[in-house]
C-alpha cells in the first residue's frame, strides 16, 4: 500500500486511477457514475480528489499490481464541520476486477481504518449498494449496518437501487 500525495494523485489521475474507476463502473459497481464512463470523466474526478488531498480533507492509498499498474485504491474523507471532526468516510474503495478475490479490498480498507484511528478519528461511515459484493466485504471487516434507503442511487445502468449505510467505531 502506498499513500498517494496530491501530486501522485494528479500524476495517476489520467491513467491508473481513471482506469480503476472505469473498470469498476464497467463491472457494475455503483460508485457515483453511469456507464459508459469515459476515461476523461474519471480523470477529471480524480483531479478533484487531488485538490481535496492537497486541502487535507481526503487521503488516498493505492495498491500496485505486479506489472506496476494500480490494482486498487481507497480514499478516506474528513468532514469540515466542527461537530464532526471525530469522523471520516470511506469512499471509493475500488479493486480492479483482475485483482479481486485475493484480499486486496480488505487490506486497503484496513489501511484506511488504521490511518483514521492513528489520526484521532473515532468513527467511520460509508454507504454501499445493498446486496453487493462490497457489502459482504464491509460486514466481514466488522462494519455495522445502520439502515437501508430504498432507491438511493442509480447503478451504472441507471436502475435505482437500495443503499445500506454502515459505520465502524475505532479505537
Amino acid at each position: 500500500m502506498e499513500r498517494l500525495t496530491p501530486d501522485a494523485v494528479r500524476a495517476h489521475a489520467g491513467d491508473g486511477l481513471a482506469a480503476l474507476l472505469v473498470d469498476a463502473v464497467d463491472g457494475g459497481a455503483s460508485v457515483g457514475f453511469l456507464a459508459p464512463l469515459e476515461a476523461a470523466e474519471g480523470a477529471a474526478w480524480w483531479s478533484g480528489v487531488a485538490e481535496e488531498a492537497a486541502a487535507g480533507v481526503r487521503d488516498v492509498w493505492a495498491a500496485h499490481a505486479p506489472d506496476g499498474g494500480l490494482a486498487g485504491v481507497v480514499t478516506l474523507a474528513r468532514t469540515g464541520t466542527a461537530n464532526g471532526r471525530h469522523r471520516g468516510e470511506i469512499a471509493r474503495l475500488l479493486v480492479h476486477r483482475s485483482a479481486r478475490g485475493r484480499g486486496l479490498g480488505r487490506r486497503l480498507l484496513a489501511t484506511a481504518e488504521a490511518h483514521a484511528a492513528a489520526t484521532g478519528l473515532t468513527l467511520l461511515v460509508l454507504d454501499t449498494q445493498t446486496d453487493s459484493p462490497a457489502e459482504r466485504l464491509y460486514r466481514a471487516a466488522g462494519w455495522t449496518a445502520a439502515g437501508t434507503i430504498p432507491d438511493f442511487a442509480a447503478d451504472p445502468a441507471g436502475t435505482l437501487r437500495p443503499t445500506t449505510l454502515y459505520y465502524k467505531r475505532l479505537g
